[in-house]
């Protein structure tokens, strides 16, 4: 690896190679090393320029144009073109949920859906196994009316797929331009009141004091999201968990 240059089978002198070696773990290997379960020598070898992939949880952002991506592929893939988009409820879920096991977790839950779903559009109850682990969350089944059977439309609007080229004889997927998508009621997250049981607007501070904790509850406490998602900096993110004293950790709760 240091040399650049290997050793075939039955060879009598070395051969130069150019390559680039990437690997991946999941593992510290700063860690590892000082335990003694991996060679120092080699992780400098391969420490040239390292690059952090933070968990998926840390990202929520990119789970929507992932659930998109996997959606379009398995549905071109596994003979089931006609998955024209996911539902806002479904969507809500997939980017609430933590996916401890990353992205792979999330791209075999995309695959099981389409393989089960028989319309054209994924819906919540599609993912049970998702569902079964937010708190409070309920799936209901909901039958379709029927003046909606007989015309044929969605009982919901569809979050589109990535637009594909229709000329290729893809299915050409709507990309409506829709709202983000909002958790079903009873997930079992506050929501944000602003008007009083007197019937007056409440103040600016409750108001903003609510939503800060909302937005720590549904985006289980990553500030950087947070305060993205609020249009504010972390430092003034921060400033404001002080002046509220809402801890981060436990948003329901005072500060220490």
């Amino acid at each position: 690896m240091q040399s650049g240059e290997i050793e075939t089978i039955g060879a009598r002198v070395p051969k130069k190679v150019d390559v680039r070696l990437i690997s991946a773990t999941n593992k510290d290997l700063i860690a590892e090393v000082k335990a003694g379960r991996f060679r120092e020598d080699l992780y400098y070898r391969l420490n040239v320029f390292p690059i952090h992939v933070p968990a998926l949880r840390k990202r929520k952002e990119d789970i929507p144009q992932l659930v998109r991506h996997f959606t379009q592929h398995y549905s071109e893939t596994i003979g089931r073109g006609r998955i024209r988009g996911i539902a806002p409820d479904a969507m809500a879920l997939l980017t609430a949920h933590d996916w401890p096991g990353n992205i792979r977790e999330l791209e075999n839950s995309i695959y099981r859906a389409i393989v089960l779903c028989d319309g054209d559009t994924l819906t919540s109850n599609l993912f049970p196994q998702i569902a079964a682990q937010m708190p409070g969350y309920n799936l209901e089944v909901r039958e379709e009316p029927d003046n909606l059977k007989s015309t044929g439309k969605a009982p919901q609007p569809v979050l589109g797929l990535m637009a594909s080229d229709p000329t290729a004889g893809q299915p050409d997927f709507e990309t409506p331009e829709l709202a983000e998508p909002s958790l079903p009621a009873g997930f079992g997250l506050p929501a944000v009141n602003a008007v009083t049981l007197e019937g007056e607007v409440r103040p600016l501070s409750e108001v903003e004091e609510e939503l800060i904790r909302f937005a720590l509850s549904f985006y289980r406490g990553q500030m950087s999201e947070v305060a993205r998602r609020l249009g504010i900096g972390r430092s003034t993110l921060y400033r404001k968990l002080k002046d509220y004293a809402i801890d981060p950790d436990n948003p329901g709760r005072e500060a220490a």
